[in-house]
């Protein structure tokens, strides 16, 4: 069983898999990724070893996961392409690799795998009885790992609201609230109005996860916390932040707009991602919510940047700022 502070990061390009990966080598672990590409090959750059290779090939995941006490399981599909058919596949490889090390898999996890029946606050044991596609496919996620924890691997699940941040990637605050490198003038909010929505800034659930991690030897087998993030209690705490934030650092706050999910269902026959975006409509017409309680009895609290701060980051990671303060400057000039 690896006991090193070594660790390996399965879709470290991407945000959440990117942001565990950095606060992981900042706190002291060595941390390697896998990235696309031929195996073999190696490069150290930001003080994390970059491995090529294919999340697909078994070879290539057990390659890279030896010596390593953690594999994070961060990795997807590439616009959610063939995601039914490659998701499975992929956990499996890094299944045979924890298993083979007697690590600990880090999966970072949603609230796909439950239904209606476990609304509107969710706990760790909630039943899951999905009612989506996607979130059938999490249960059996789900379903896989438990096994493998009962045999020699380990396994820490976190799940949270979604996601934002200024290295987010794909997440509803980029593709829903705003665009990603333009002014914001429009704020198009995908919920219904008085509909309670969790967010979670990434960061934090990074930080969340180091510290977990930390603890390990002290966890469950297989082990499950949930988040609480930041809850906005009826659909317009997140908008009106980011009103505030633009407002002041530009002088002109942004309008709140329904999101076009007429436009969404037209072009989902011919692009991946809003098909998978519009199957997850459900979740913005209900208020879900998570209950953090097990999560603090063993960190004490949970960690969280007040929410001005966070989405005052996330739009200067995205442009969104340095956008509109540049084109004031060339106005002047």
């Amino acid at each position: 069983m690896a006991v090193n502070n070594t660790v390996m990061v399965l879709g470290a390009t991407g945000g959440i898999g990117g942001e565990v990966a950095r606060q992981l080598r900042d706190a002291g672990w060595s941390v390697r990724a896998l990235k696309r590409g031929d195996a073999q090959a190696v490069e150290r750059k930001d003080g994390i070893q970059w491995l090529r290779g294919d999340a697909l090939h078994r070879e290539d995941v057990m390659n890279a996961a030896a010596g390593c006490s953690v594999i994070v399981h961060a990795v997807n599909p590439s616009g959610y392409r063939r995601w039914s058919e490659l998701v499975l596949p992929m956990l499996d490889n890094t299944i045979a690799a924890a298993t083979a090390q007697g690590a600990t898999i880090v999966l970072p996890g949603t609230v796909y795998n439950y239904g209606s029946d476990a609304f509107p606050v969710l706990t760790e044991d909630a039943p899951q009885r999905p009612a989506t596609r996607k979130g059938a496919i999490r249960v059996e996620l789900e379903q896989r790992l438990k096994q493998a924890s009962r045999k020699g691997a380990r396994v820490l699940i976190v799940r949270a609201g979604d996601f934002f941040g200024p290295a987010a990637g794909n997440n509803w605050f980029s593709q829903g609230l705003v665009k990603p490198g333009l002014p914001v003038r429009t704020i198009r909010y995908p919920g219904r109005r008085g509909v309670g929505h969790q967010w979670s800034y990434l960061p934090d659930v990074g930080r969340t996860i180091v510290e977990l991690l930390a603890r390990r030897d002290t966890l469950d087998a297989f082990a499950r916390f949930h988040m609480a993030g930041h809850w906005d209690a009826d659909g317009s705490q997140m908008n009106d932040a980011i009103r505030r934030v633009v407002a002041r650092r530009t002088g002109t706050a942004p309008r709140v707009a329904a999101f076009p999910w007429w436009l969404l269902t037209l072009a989902s026959p011919f692009v991946a991602t809003f098909r998978e975006m519009g199957e997850m409509r459900y979740l913005w017409k209900t208020p879900v919510r998570m209950d953090n309680a097990r999560l603090v009895a063993v960190l004490g609290r949970e960690p969280h940047t007040p929410l001005d701060h966070a989405v005052e980051a996330t739009l200067d990671g995205m442009g969104n700022l340095e956008s509109v303060e540049r084109a004031s400057i060339e106005a002047v000039r």
